[in-house]
């Protein structure tokens, strides 16, 4: 016999588990392990523990880890780009033998930090419970997301707000979060004269309180840069062209909550109000229950 025969044979390449894969988009999406594990049903040591076998399993690490929150490196986003075409494959696949329980369309309509806190999470979960579902969503400023569900083009809507009544509507709060004043890492626009802000229109909850504050301290600001969305602001901070009023969680990476040696005068909070259409479909309904889930809950 040739000794090629007796040779041992290759090992196979290791497979990488569904849940895993989950696990890792549920981190990207989250940016930090113990939101991620409220998102795939684990504790947060199980997460940490999925990290350490994805990353034992591709020979390298695949997330960074900050003082707040945690964030995928370039191996990492490679990973999350299979994953994503993995899972929906998986989803694909079943979705030819096994008929969805429930069908529909759902009209949602949400304001910016909303969308960016909460909504991937909450669309990727009630896809994977209800994938016959569609959801149609439309993200724009809390006006006119009460004007379109006024002339019925949404039936849940998702608003910043600042008690139960948004302009004549009455709005369920779901959402509570510190507004703080953030800025770029090491950035010296805090220190400028006039102080140069980032805020966006007059109807906007962030803005007013952030210049009665200052005018009440008689601060000279000017206003730099003017954003509808959290990305503009953050994208204006990072570059240290501004700092502004946003909400705790949209503090990471190169931007950074200003400490309060700065003097700067204290913010309130922001809410999210929610509003459901008086006669909703099963399918409105199942995605509003969901959406209650999260609970009313003042984020750290």
């Amino acid at each position: 016999m040739s000794d090629s025969a007796l040779a041992t044979p290759a090992k196979p390449v290791p497979l990488l588990d569904l849940d895993l894969l989950r696990t890792l988009v549920a981190i990207a999406q989250t940016r930090n392990f113990s939101t991620a594990a409220e998102v795939v049903h684990r504790t947060p040591s199980a997460v940490s523990m999925q990290v350490k076998r994805m990353e034992e399993l591709v020979g390298r690490a695949i997330i960074e880890r900050g003082s707040r929150s945690v964030t995928l490196n370039e191996h990492g986003e490679l990973l999350l780009a299979h994953a994503r075409r993995v899972l929906a494959l998986n989803q694909n696949i079943l979705s030819k033998f096994v008929e969805p329980a429930e069908s529909g369309i759902v009209r949602l309509g949400a304001g910016d930090h909303f969308t960016e806190q909460y909504l991937p999470n909450l669309l990727c979960q009630f896809r994977d419970v209800h994938p016959g579902i569609q959801v149609d969503v439309i993200v724009d400023n809390s006006k006119e997301i009460a004007d379109a569900f006024r002339r019925d083009q949404l039936d849940i809507a998702l608003l910043g707000c600042t008690d139960a009544n948004y302009d004549g509507l009455t709005v369920e709060l779901i959402c509570e979060e510190d507004l703080v004043w953030a800025g770029a890492r090491n950035g010296v626009a805090v220190e400028q004269v006039p102080l140069p802000i980032s805020v966006w229109e007059e109807g906007c909850e962030w803005r007013r309180v952030a210049l009665e504050g200052l005018e009440a301290q008689q601060r000279d600001y000017r206003v730099a840069l003017k954003s509808a969305y959290i990305a503009g602001q953050r994208a204006g901070l990072s570059a240290d062209l501004a700092i502004a009023p946003i909400p705790r969680s949209a503090c990471y990476g190169d931007v950074v909550e200003i400490p309060a040696s700065a003097g700067l005068p204290d913010l309130s909070t922001c809410m999210t109000g929610l509003i459901v259409r008086k006669d909703p479909s099963a399918a409105v309904q199942m995605l509003a229950d969901r959406i209650h889930a999260l609970q009313p809950r003042k984020a750290a």
